[in-house]
């Protein structure tokens, strides 16, 4: 199969919700486009969700982000506009992700695609895009990490252009 495309965190409480930010719903009909070509291709697509339970302050990311987001379950928790129907449809080649920390623990399930191109787009680009990249980039080191720069934002304009400048210093393709 080869390609393959990550969204990452593109959820209620990243755009409009408890940690969103202005402008990250503009991405929602280009996420929705580039979803619908991979799966007119036959590739697959994985929707990353940050997952959160009802003890999220107690936790190490909870001591140190104090805003209750993503709790699993939740409103805030599911993907914002037209990408929500994913997660009620089921559809082949569509895989929800659960991930309890900023970068997914295991992404070993994407073997059985034989990935050559895994490209990632969504939220937050230097918290869960650039984490979920790192990942990507170690476990399947042959494989080709593209980042769609328009189609990834932050809450933090600066933070977002460092992210990509260091994901395109560690030899990833960020267009």
């Amino acid at each position: 199969m080869g390609k393959v495309l990550i969204v990452v965190d593109y959820q209620k409480d990243f755009v409009d919700g408890a940690l969103g930010f202005p402008g990250a719903e503009r991405l929602a009909p280009g996420i929705a486009a580039k979803v619908e070509q991979y799966l007119g291709e036959g590739c697959p697509v994985i929707f990353t969700l940050d997952t959160h339970e009802a003890n999220y302050l107690e936790t190490r990311e909870g001591r140190h982000l104090p805003v209750p987001h993503c709790l699993k379950g939740s409103d805030g928790w599911r993907l914002y506009g037209p990408l929500a129907r994913y997660m009620d449809e089921r559809r082949d080649g569509v895989l929800m992700c659960p991930k309890y920390a900023f970068g997914a623990q295991n992404y070993g399930f994407l073997k059985e695609y034989n990935p050559t191109s895994i490209e990632l787009v969504g939220l937050v680009t230097n918290l869960c895009v650039i984490s979920n990249a790192v990942v990507l980039q170690t476990q399947y080191p042959q494989a080709e990490i593209l980042v769609d720069s328009s189609l990834c934002d932050s809450y933090d304009r600066e933070l977002h252009q460092k992210a990509l400048d260091v994901m395109r210093g560690m030899q990833m393709q960020v267009f």
